[in-house]
């Protein structure tokens, strides 16, 4: 990979100890995917944050000097850092949690933790711009709804990558690798955690290739609708990218190209659909917000509560995950105060699958394709059941 003089100062070590590491990691990445040179990006997000799986690996980031180069935000850490007393946190956890926190922070990272970087003031990266971004649910929105570009970094990369502003050129950030590979056609009428369904199927069948999906005239995707899409397809897959037809930026502008007409096809329906939600249990909590809930997702939780409660609170633990920056919209407090009163408790800075808060349930009822998939990974092997948003907060009373 070539360097320019700059980097081969940095690289050498003539920054000091900290650049020279960030550099050499970059190097062996660029190196391993026959990457030609560094480009500049425009932010970084980090995965990683929550002491639930950096462990004392963090100890490293506290070796760390200086700052980033580019705007960088977190993922969610293990714990709400307001309420970790309320979430039966030890306070062990919480002082190494506070540290990993720290040394982030410490590096000029905003002290921000949300797996939706892109709802957030500033947060949303322009299309066509370059980052480097951890986080399977992030990483797919970005490239594939906003038309950014950047590969499925890992924590490390990520953090590499906002320590020079820099990173290698390779895989997505090039134009041949973002042409579709396969066409998936669905031909059904979709509507809330049909997405999740809808992705958590498209996850597990294309393997590496880089599908196109044509929805039916009936479907318009929102904002919300494509967020749980692309982190269902973050979770059961390993791709980084999806196209729509003529709804995403790069699969509108190339409608017409025959690129975009990939010979390989498949199709799934209701049927398809249907087998996802049919994965059941009996659920003993309610979760929703991973990814983290956006403003319009809550207002409409709101609407359902106050339709299915007729004067009741809920009986079922029920708990609303979302970016402390949109709780705290002054537009919102009234809304989160009113959710608060049915006994749902609304948490920040983390989710259901990276705090040990949430461990020792049996099934989770959701309507998140990513929690449908980890929660039996990484939730002390608890069970997942996905149901639509209304179904949830209606079986929460």
């Amino acid at each position: 990979m070539h360097l320019t003089k700059e980097e081969e100062r940095i690289y050498e070590g003539e920054e000091g100890w900290t650049k020279k590491k960030a550099m050499e990691i970059l190097v062996a990445i660029g190196d391993i995917n026959n990457a030609s040179e560094l480009i500049p990006i425009a932010s970084a997000h980090m995965s990683g944050v929550s002491y639930k799986t950096i462990g004392d690996a963090f100890e490293f980031i506290n070796r760390l000097e200086g700052t980033v180069e580019v705007k960088s935000t977190l993922n969610p850490m293990g714990m709400d850092r307001e309420k970790w007393t309320e979430m039966n946190i030890s306070e062990e956890f919480a002082n190494k949690q506070n540290a990993v926190f720290a040394a982030y922070k410490h590096l000029g990272i905003a002290p921000v933790c949300s797996c939706t970087p892109y709802l957030l003031e500033g947060g949303a990266p322009k299309k066509g711009e370059h980052i480097a971004w951890a986080e399977s649910s992030a990483v797919l929105f970005a490239n594939s709804v906003i038309g950014a570009r950047t590969n499925m970094e890992g924590a490390p990369s990520a953090l590499a990558a906002a320590l020079i502003g820099k990173t290698p050129c390779y895989g997505l950030h090039l134009t041949e690798n973002r042409v579709p590979e396969l066409k998936i056609r669905v031909d059904c009428t979709l509507t809330d955690a049909d997405y999740s369904a809808l992705g958590f199927l498209i996850g597990d069948l294309v393997g590496d290739k880089i599908p196109i999906i044509e929805l039916s005239s009936a479907n318009s995707p929102s904002r919300d609708d494509l967020k749980h899409l692309s982190a269902a397809i973050g979770a059961t897959g390993s791709i980084g990218l999806y196209h729509i037809q003529n709804i995403t930026p790069e699969a509108f502008a190339a409608r017409t190209e025959p690129a975009f007409e990939p010979e390989d096809k498949m199709e799934l329906g209701t049927t398809d659909l249907d087998e996802v939600y049919a994965k059941d249990c009996e659920p003993d909590v309610i979760a929703i917000g991973c990814p983290h809930c956006s403003s319009e997702e809550i207002k409409r939780i709101y609407e359902l509560l106050q339709t299915e409660s007729k004067g009741r609170k809920i009986k079922q633990e029920f708990f609303i995950f979302t970016a402390r920056e949109i709780k705290s919209q002054p537009q919102m407090q009234h809304i989160i105060e009113k959710i608060e009163n049915y006994g749902v408790k609304i948490i920040c800075d983390t989710c259901f699958v990276v705090s040990p808060a949430f461990e020792n349930y049996e099934c989770v009822l959701t309507n998140s394709g990513k929690m449908l998939r980890y929660v039996p990974l990484i939730c002390g092997c608890a069970k997942a059941k996905l149901s639509r948003t209304d179904e949830c907060v209606k079986a929460a009373f």
